[in-house]
C-alpha cells in the first residue's frame, strides 16, 4: 500500500506553494508585458499575467470570474491585440506629425471623462460585500448575465467587434495609401 502524500506534506504547504507559483506567474507575466521591446512578447506577457490573475480568482473562491478572465481577457482581448498588431503599419515607416489641436481635444475629452467617473465614484454610496450578500454561484451569475445584464454583455461584444473592424479599416487605409503612392510613380 502506497502512503498518501498528505502524510509527508501538509495541504497548507501545497496551497502556499501553489499561491507562490501563481504570484510568480502574475508578476513574471507583468514584467514580460512591460520590459521586452518586441510587442508580441509584450502581448504574451500580458496573457501570462492574466492567466495568473485567473489563478488568484480561483484562490478567492470565484471560479466563474477566473473562467471569464481567461475567456474574455486572454481569449478575446489578447487575440484582438495580436490581430491589431498584424494589421498595423510597420515600425520602420516614417509616421506623419501629430495634429496638435486633435491631441489637445483628445486630452480635454480624456480628462473630462476621468473627472466625471471620479465624481460618480465619490458620490456613490458603496456597500460592503458582506452587506450585499446573496447567492453568487455560477448558475445565478450565468442567469443574471443572460437576463438582467444581457445588454451590458452585448455592449462588450459590440466594443470588441468595433475594435476589430477599426483595425481592419485602419489596415485597409494604410495599404490603400501605399498602393496609391505606387501608382503615382508609374
Amino acid at each position: 500500500m502506497t502512503p498518501a502524500i498528505a502524510q509527508y506534506i501538509r495541504p497548507e504547504v501545497v496551497a502556499y506553494i501553489a499561491f507562490g507559483l501563481t504570484l510568480i506567474l502574475v508578476f513574471g507575466g507583468a514584467l514580460l508585458a512591460v520590459l521586452p521591446k518586441n510587442i508580441i512578447h509584450n502581448v504574451f506577457g500580458l496573457a501570462t499575467s492574466l492567466v495568473g490573475v485567473a489563478g488568484l480568482f480561483i484562490f478567492l473562491g470565484s471560479e466563474f470570474l477566473a473562467m471569464m478572465e481567461i475567456l474574455i481577457y486572454v481569449g478575446a482581448i489578447c487575440i484582438a491585440i495580436v490581430f491589431a498588431i498584424m494589421l498595423s503599419q510597420p515600425m520602420h515607416l516614417q509616421l506623419p506629425r501629430r495634429y496638435r489641436p486633435k491631441m489637445i481635444f483628445s486630452f480635454v475629452v480624456a480628462v473630462s471623462i476621468f473627472f466625471s467617473f471620479l465624481g460618480i465614484v465619490t458620490a456613490t454610496h458603496w456597500e460592503p460585500a458582506l452587506v450585499r450578500g446573496g447567492n453568487w454561484g455560477v448558475a445565478r451569475l450565468g442567469r443574471l448575465l443572460f437576463t438582467r445584464y444581457e445588454l451590458l454583455f452585448e455592449l462588450i461584444s459590440l466594443v470588441l467587434l468595433v475594435a476589430i473592424m477599426g483595425a481592419i479599416i485602419t489596415a485597409a487605409a494604410l495599404t490603400g495609401e501605399d498602393d496609391r503612392s505606387g501608382d503615382k510613380e508609374a
